[in-house]
């Protein structure tokens, strides 16, 4: 129904940057004299909270090895929601196109559809002091927008760029120190994020226009109100075999034919 198929991958691209953002966050310890004893890299995971937190007060077992606890603090993120933005639409016309498979076509892409990508980023920790450890080094990053750059199509359209703006939309916090004695603390911090990005279409073959005429006539200047040919311009690019694209560097070839020319 909608034609040809094609993937390009954009929301596993999307996630991808999203969670490289947060891939390289230490949490220091450091003695009562303040001296740093160790440091802790914080592990990043794709996973829904109710799911990781599920994992996390799980108690280990200590018959098997199959049941281990968790060490905190981690972070998991997961897709929220998916929107339409309707403030960026553009033109469905507007197209950018290069070298195709042969000399004479293009490979042409159409503007993409603008959307919101909603994000939610969940920060684990067992005290307060590393929960904000992390939750400052992300924080002042986002002012309140953070793009990245990425390139949606690095085989055909290589130096094509598309921006993703990131913007922090609130910072949650949930501490479930209350529960009973033996339950293990867990202290949350909920991240949540838009990320502005856009979907594309197939990437169609379009044929290079390889010659323009302009027929001119005078309205009305034959019999019976016909038109009269004065003249015919025909452009063609030189050299012919040139890809014909606005950034290739040919000139053009202009021939006029006259009324009493045999072309028309």
């Amino acid at each position: 129904m909608f034609g040809t198929y094609f993937y390009h991958e954009k929301t596993r691209k999307c996630v991808a940057a999203f969670g490289r953002m947060f891939n390289n966050i230490y949490v220091l310890r450091k003695n009562s004299s303040g001296k740093v004893i160790s440091q802790v890299k914080v592990p990043l995971s794709y996973a829904p909270k109710d799911k990781y937190l599920d994992r996390i007060r799980e108690n280990e077992s200590l018959t098997d090895n199959t049941q281990v606890a968790i060490k905190l603090p981690r972070m998991s993120f997961e897709i929220t929601s998916i929107t339409y933005d309707t403030t960026r639409q553009l033109s469905k016309l507007n197209s950018v196109a290069t070298t195709g498979s042969l000399n004479n076509n293009r490979s042409k892409l159409f503007t993409g559809v603008p959307y919101i990508i909603s994000f939610q980023l969940n920060i684990y920790a067992k005290t307060q002091d590393d929960s904000l450890q992390i939750v400052e080094q992300i924080l002042p990053t986002f002012n309140p927008q953070y793009s990245l750059t990425l390139i949606p199509f690095p085989e055909k359209f290589p130096n094509y760029r598309e921006d993703l703006p990131i913007a922090i939309q609130g910072v949650g916090f949930q501490d479930d120190f209350e529960n009973e004695i033996g339950a293990r603390r867990t202290i949350i911090y909920t991240l949540d994020f838009e990320m502005r990005t856009q979907f594309y279409s197939g990437i169609a073959l379009a044929e290079v226009i390889r010659q323009a005429n302009a027929r001119l006539h005078e309205i009305g200047g034959g019999t019976a109100d016909s038109d009269i040919r004065l003249e015919t311009i025909q452009i063609n690019p030189n050299p012919i075999t040139t890809v014909g694209l606005s950034d290739s560097d040919f000139g053009f070839t202009t021939t006029f034919y006259g009324a009493d020319s045999d072309y028309r």
